[in-house]
């Protein structure tokens, strides 16, 4: 059995494939237990971001296997990630597992975000039953590594995130963000993010929009800003001069129709637009308007060039956290396989244990000698204990496997000559 983590990330997939094979949060729990049975594995979690969808399981499964049931489900043809996966199989998959907890895999370096996804992961995994020892132990260590990268390094000083960055953005576009109306859409934990990013860039004034207008109005509580119903937003939207998108709809929020009618009315003033969801909340041909500035997750790389220029020697003392992280996690995997061979073990022996009771104890009910008996006893048990190992060892001296020989040596302490 193999821990193993396969997945599409930023790097290697365009933002509209990403989309295209992000997972819903509802549909998690049924999805693990469908694809365990499905690839006939022991254990699986699923992380599904707007920068990543990664499998992380534990069984025995090929990587055209995982491509072949992931293009099945989600309807993207086999080519197609084939160009963009990647997959790690045993102590390689759990230190890529390490490096997406801590944030080194991130977009952006260090962003704490990520930290809060794979910790929700795991725990709908649990939920759903489909993760216990092996990946328990994969998530567990990977938890400990990202604390200590958190802790130890300088990775975390002043954190950055996808939400930190639309932000820096808009305040490079607007001299005087103190003059700004911002229309935020959606309520979820980026956009609080990003509203919390504004509130200290002193923002003019936020409107948020969601489709539940009371979360929206949580929200706008927190901010001092107002909310709105997602379906007001093409009356309201000649207001915003910055939007900022990020929902988890399964469909485009703002089309080009709507943006063209709030142009016309705003005289063309400027939009300033980032659109964070996966898939699109904001309509990619929005892009091709006058007057409309754009950008999209994949967009931010430029963005952040300084804080990862910034962040470049913390990330390698965190790598270093890491590895230490893995070699803790291999001695504590080595552990867990012996322990079956343990049981096994433990278990044959305990059976010829009780058959050579059993006789012993109807020996002594026909009136045989006790002494007789327990001498038998004793002998039994060790011819019997002995002969599967001394023939084993016959049979590796023959075939000149002295690595067999030197094992049970130091297995049995025979190492020494005794007297």
């Amino acid at each position: 059995m193999t821990m193993l983590a396969f997945g599409i990330n930023h790097r290697t997939a365009s933002v509209d494939l990403r989309g295209r094979i992000a997972f819903a949060p509802e549909i998690v729990v049924q999805t693990l237990q469908d694809a365990r049975s499905i690839l006939h594995v022991q254990e699986i979690a699923l992380l599904s971001t707007c920068n990543r969808t990664e499998v992380y399981l534990f069984g025995d499964v090929t990587d055209t296997q995982l491509m072949t049931w992931l293009s099945m489900i989600k309807g993207v043809e086999l080519s197609q990630l084939q160009r963009c996966y990647y997959c790690y199989r045993d102590h390689y998959a759990v230190e890529h597992m390490m490096r997406v907890a801590s944030g080194l895999d991130s977009l952006i370096l260090g962003e704490p975000q990520i930290f809060g996804q794979i910790k929700s992961a795991y725990s709908v995994g649990q939920e759903a039953g489909t993760v216990s020892t092996f990946l328990n132990q994969g998530f567990q260590q990977a938890f400990s590594a990202a604390k200590r990268v958190r802790s130890e390094t300088a990775i975390g000083k002043n954190p950055v995130s996808i939400a930190y960055a639309s932000v820096s953005l808009a305040g490079q576009i607007f001299s005087k963000l103190s003059q700004a109306h911002a229309l935020l859409i959606g309520a979820g934990e980026t956009i609080d993010l990003v509203a919390k990013h504004l509130s200290e860039q002193k923002i003019g004034k936020i409107t948020v929009a969601n489709r539940t207008l009371s979360r929206a109005q949580e929200l706008a509580e927190v901010y001092g800003a107002d909310a709105i119903l997602l379906s007001d937003i093409p009356d309201f939207l000649p207001n915003a001069d910055i939007i900022i998108s990020s929902t988890a709809s399964q469909l485009p929020i703002l089309g080009k129709g709507a943006v063209e009618s709030a142009l016309k009315r705003r005289k063309h003033r400027p939009f300033f637009m980032v659109d964070i969801a996966v898939p699109r909340d904001i309509e990619p041909e929005v892009e091709s308007l006058s007057d409309v500035y754009l950008y999209t997750v994949d967009d931010l790389q430029e963005v952040v060039q300084d804080n990862l220029r910034a962040r470049t020697d913390a990330a390698d003392v965190a790598q270093e956290i890491i590895s230490q992280e893995v070699e803790s996690w291999s001695k504590q995997h080595r552990a867990l396989a012996a322990v079956d061979t343990i049981r096994a073990f433990r278990t044959s022996i305990e059976l010829i244990r009780d058959t050579e009771i059993d006789k012993a104890v109807i020996a002594l009910k026909q009136g045989k000698d006790a002494i007789d008996v327990m001498n038998s006893l004793a002998r039994n048990l060790t011819n019997k204990l002995l002969h599967k190992p001394t023939t084993q060892l016959k049979k590796a001296s023959e075939e000149g496997r002295d690595d067999a020989i030197v094992v049970t040596k130091e297995l049995f302490d025979l190492t020494k000559n005794k007297h």
